[in-house]
């Protein structure tokens, strides 16, 4: 596990996307209408989001955005984490702000005064509680290498990084710099795959910067069989083994497996009575391992404080949690005679 140098302040360093996610229960019918793709993230110009927004009758607005997610998840565990992440000097710029720092985490990044305003991902979710994304990126696409603070990467203990930033050529450069910091002072870096389509769009690019820079890699069963083009799940955490440290991916209701070279460590799903949204379940995920494996637990232990995590995420709508999950934790670990 990690060690902990004078020089470290914070357990995670979170780089991604800064949005607004907003959040409404639609039928199936509402997407065939409209042909939107079900289950994924589609990209969206501001024209396009603003005409899904206005037939919509939202069920509240949130701050989220995927690595934002998961490092409010680290906070409300007990954690110390940091974010980067772009915004414009707007009411919802300025929302994002106070919510991600009343979370318990660092925020620091510029926003911008002009240029396009800060982004937000309309989350629409259908009665099976699956959610399909439409993003406009907005001022989140200005994200640049000059955002990446080469302090703050040193004195955290992982640089975690989304898939989602992959999309703009800016947010590359910047992901691309933090991983060579993080290597300079040797710092772990994570990284999640985000989203089908995401993978789809950036295969190889992503096989490239996983085999160089990565350490922890985070995805679902389908991210990872997209990343290798291969269906046969058992053969994907093979072919994982060697490219990563650590790699834990998700399964749904089958819960997680974590790969750590010749070992798998399979964890079952945590239960949940009434799943109502799936949005943020992956980064939920992640906060809850990431903050095991900064505290020093087995890898086992990790993936069932992810699932816990998960768990409290999908029932409710929106992705930052609605309980302290610090609390939560302790409870569940102390009931499966664990170590809280």
């Amino acid at each position: 596990m990690i060690s902990k140098p004078d020089s470290i302040y914070y357990d995670v360093l979170g780089i991604g996307n800064a949005i607004v996610d907003v959040l409404a229960k639609v039928g199936e019918g509402f997407l065939k209408e409209r042909d939107l793709p079900k289950g994924s993230m589609v990209l969206l110009d501001a024209a396009d989001a603003g005409k899904i927004y206005a037939d919509l009758i939202t069920e509240r607005e949130v701050p989220g955005g995927s690595a934002a997610n998961t490092v409010a998840g680290i906070a409300s565990l007990g954690g110390a984490p940091a974010f980067i992440g772009k915004v414009h000097d707007d009411e919802l710029g300025q929302e994002f702000a106070r919510d991600i720092g009343a979370a318990g985490v660092d925020f620091f990044t510029t926003p911008l005064n002009e240029g396009p305003v800060t982004g937000r991902s309309i989350v629409l979710v259908t009665p099976d509680a699956q959610r399909s994304m439409f993003t406009y990126l907005g001022a989140s696409k200005r994200l640049s290498a000059s955002d990446i603070d080469e302090n703050l990467i040193k004195a955290s203990k992982i640089i975690y990084l989304e898939g989602y930033l992959w999309d703009t050529f800016g947010a590359q450069r910047a992901m691309l710099k933090a991983c060579k910091i993080a290597q300079k002072y040797n710092r772990k870096v994570a990284f999640t795959l985000s989203d089908f389509s995401c993978v789809k769009r950036h295969r190889r690019e992503f096989l490239k910067l996983i085999n160089k820079y990565v350490d922890i890699l985070f995805g679902n069963e389908e991210e990872i069989k997209a990343l290798f083009e291969e269906q046969d799940f058992y053969k994907t955490l093979d072919n994982i083994k060697n490219e990563v440290e650590i790699a834990a991916i998700t399964r749904s209701a089958k819960g997680s497996v974590v790969v750590n070279g010749r070992t798998k460590t399979f964890v079952e799903a945590e239960k949940v009575e009434n799943i109502v949204d799936s949005t943020g379940a992956g980064d939920l995920y992640a906060a809850g391992f990431l903050y095991g494996y900064t505290a020093g637990r087995s890898l086992g232990t990790c993936a069932i404080i992810g699932s816990i995590v998960a768990a409290e995420i999908i029932g409710h709508y929106g992705a930052r949690p609605e309980v302290s999950l610090r609390g939560l934790v302790r409870n569940k670990l102390l009931a499966y005679g664990k170590r809280p």
